[in-house]
């Protein structure tokens, strides 16, 4: 059937309408004339394919990626950047006015300064290909089918060179790949990071395993090849999909890379939360810390705090910083780094807790933050945190989300537990890829 396409859903679908029945579309865009067909009916609406583009639309750009399709993690690559920015925009609109039922300004989302080679970390599963050579890619969507992208343009050059490399070395070596399926092979990922301002680089092997055939010489070979600042191994032997086990070494280099984020030094191995698009993550903290608009005397309670960069980044403006992290690495970090810089406990703490948990004992305690900045994953707070919120009156509170449903769904909570949403402003930290960030800005009613 013939379509034009209508909008974009936040799935990064686009979306047509035929004979009453809403269809869903990928690697479509705005104004797109298509001729598509249905590969999943369902009661009210319908997936299809794009089978012929008779029309482009507006927005609609060459897609500069040949694995874009099957691998899925540049979903918007096919438009223009301005197109992009507008859908996410509608993305966060739509969330905030469907599913939070809020009558809450949306701003235009503030665009990221690059829209290629922005991360900083990556994550390469390993595999093999049809003739049994080691390769490291990324998940299809929906699978974990490896699919090989020997130049994402996501990521800096040197980490696409350098997985080829290691896998090339690693099969040298003898080194076979995890299989999911029977719990065997050795290399389960390669995960990379970069401090975007220090430029130092990190490699860790992640293994089903202790340690790698030839381990010395090869990490040898690729620290000198591609100037790395350290090497590592984790240890994850469990059968599980999560990526990294709990015991990591050092086999080369200090075990850490440094960098700044939003003006705080940093130490930071494999474990530790860290926003992968360096530039966007200080334009967002920039606009969290405007929006706390904090005053000399304040307590601040940074919940979900991670490394504790954005509370730390506020610092300069308040009197006193608790974060709440349950990863315990991340706890460790952030104390190291309240540390380098001469803090006091009595100015920043740090605490291992769950974030429900800490804030219930802080309300217990009759503590009482004058601004919480919450930051949670992409399932959102649970009630048992925003209630504890709430018994805190804080007189602002800052939300920093990946997730817009869920953001609208607390800040919906909030606003009916005596919180009024100001407005929201939309960062994109994901170029070319459906995600966007969102802070809400809410003050305890009067």
């Amino acid at each position: 059937m013939t379509v034009e396409i209508e909008s974009l859903s936040s799935d990064g679908n686009g979306i047509a309408h035929k004979d009453g029945m809403a269809l869903f579309i990928p690697d479509s865009a705005p104004g797109d004339v298509a001729e598509v067909r249905i590969v999943k009916p369902m009661k009210s609406y319908a997936f299809a394919r794009l089978e012929k583009l008779l029309t482009p639309g507006a927005g609609r750009r060459p897609t500069d990626c040949s694995v874009a399709a099957p691998c899925g993690g540049c979903g918007l690559r096919h438009l223009e950047y301005a197109a992009e920015c507008e859908a996410k925009t509608r993305f966060v609109q739509d969330a905030f006015a469907r599913l939070g039922r809020l009558d809450v300004p949306v701003l235009p989302v503030i665009g990221a300064e690059s829209t290629d080679r922005y991360r900083n970390k990556v994550q390469l599963p390993v595999g093999t290909d049809e003739s049994g050579h080691l390769i490291a890619g990324f998940y299809a969507g929906r699978s974990h089918r490896i699919v090989l992208c020997e130049d994402c343009k996501l990521q800096p050059e040197w980490m696409n060179r350098l997985a080829k490399r290691a896998c090339t070395l690693l099969e040298q070596a003898g080194a076979s790949a995890y299989n999911e399926e029977t719990h065997t092979g050795l290399v389960r990922h390669l995960y990379m990071r970069q401090g975007w301002h220090s430029g130092e680089r990190l490699l860790c092997f992640v293994l089903n395993g202790t340690s790698l055939p030839r381990e010395r010489q090869v990490c040898e070979a690729l620290q000198a090849e591609f100037a790395l600042t350290t090497v590592l191994v984790n240890v994850n032997t469990a059968r599980t999909n999560v990526i990294l086990g709990r015991q990591t070494r050092t086999v080369l280099g200090s075990g850490f890379i440094r960098d700044t984020l939003a003006g705080v030094a940093l130490q930071m191995g494999v474990h530790e939360f860290y926003q992968v698009n360096t530039p966007a993550a200080e334009v967002l903290y920039a606009k969290a810390r405007e929006y706390a608009a904090l005053r000399p005397d304040d307590f601040l309670l940074d919940l979900y705090c991670g490394m504790g960069t954005i509370g730390l980044s506020m610092l300069p403006d308040c009197g006193r910083l608790l974060g709440v992290e349950v990863v315990p690495q991340a706890v460790e970090g952030a104390k190291k780094t309240a540390a380098r810089l001469g803090l006091t406990p009595d100015k920043v703490d740090f605490r291992c807790q769950d974030a429900g948990q800490a804030a219930a004992a802080l309300a217990a305690e009759g503590q009482h933050p004058d601004v919480i900045v919450v930051d949670p994953p992409r399932k959102g707070c649970d009630e048992a945190t925003l209630t504890a919120m709430v018994e805190m009156a804080p007189r602002t509170v800052v939300m920093v989300s990946c997730n817009a449903a869920t953001a609208a769904r607390d800040t919906r909570w909030l606003a009916d537990h005596g919180y009024a949403p100001q407005r929201v402003q939309p960062v994109d930290l994901f170029p070319r890829t459906k995600h966007v960030e969102a802070i809400v800005y809410l003050t305890r009613d009067a």
